[in-house]
């Protein structure tokens, strides 16, 4: 790897955690969009969910005085089915159909509630937070767009900024740590992504202090204007491939 695609490489790293430090989330959906034109598919992957578990363990753990675990196990009980479920119905699904369907669904839901000056929180209870850890599984294992559904769902609820991260940041870990084991024993961590991963911590850990130090100083209306944003790019994203910009 020449000087100036290790450049990028760490760009993406740096982007990717500054972007995860302030909203707790769309790692990938910054860093794909460098990664993918300098690395493999499978290099991509193993590195994100690799970061991820880092990058969300230590937003969990700074917003400890926020989290319940009570209020997250639902989740991750209906995400540990939803997740292998999705990996399935990969084989009987087009997932570049259902990508546009679910960019769609992102882009109406973004557009209308960046629109409204606030959000009327919505009722729920354990049966509703394991359908949606199940559906954000299930979303997740056909995507890979981990922890999506229960994004929004923690927005429509209308939980402050750290309640809600202290939700679907938890779901996220144990998705990417699913998916994350299951590369590792597929032979995913070969020497060279290894090494990759060891050059971007540097970056990572300044990326995160970067996007916390920033995060406080966003108010709740503030969070919920950068959350509707990266679910509108994601929407985007996922309508038109990183693959038409290369």
């Amino acid at each position: 790897m020449d000087g100036l695609v290790l450049g990028f490489f760490l760009l993406g790293a740096f982007l990717g955690a500054v972007t995860t430090g302030v909203a707790g989330f769309a790692m990938g959906l910054v860093v794909s969009g460098i990664w993918l034109h300098i690395l493999t598919p499978v290099q991509t992957v193993t590195l994100m969910v690799s970061y991820s578990v880092l990058l969300q363990g230590y937003g969990v753990w700074k917003l400890r005085h926020a989290l319940a675990w009570r209020r997250v196990a639902p989740f991750i009980i209906g995400g540990a089915i939803g997740v292998p479920a999705g990996a399935m119905l990969l084989a009987h699904i087009d997932p570049a159909h259902l990508r546009t369907a679910v960019g769609l669904v992102l882009l109406l839901y973004s557009i209308y509630y960046l629109a409204r000056p606030a959000i009327e929180p919505v009722q729920g209870g354990v049966p509703a937070d394991i359908v949606i850890g199940l559906l954000n599984g299930l979303l997740g294992g056909l995507t890979g767009l981990v922890g999506i559904v229960a994004v929004i769902w923690c927005q429509l609820r209308g939980w402050t900024k750290d309640v809600q991260r202290t939700v679907f940041q938890p779901v996220i870990i144990t998705t990417s740590a699913m998916t994350a084991a299951w590369l590792g024993a597929s032979g995913a961590f070969t020497a060279d992504t290894v090494k990759l991963f060891l050059l971007g911590l540097p970056m990572l850990l300044a990326g995160t202090w970067v996007g916390m130090r920033l995060y406080g100083r966003l108010d709740e209306a503030g969070f919920r204007r950068v959350v509707l944003i990266l679910l509108l790019l994601s929407g985007i994203f996922l309508i038109v491939p990183v693959s038409t910009f290369r």
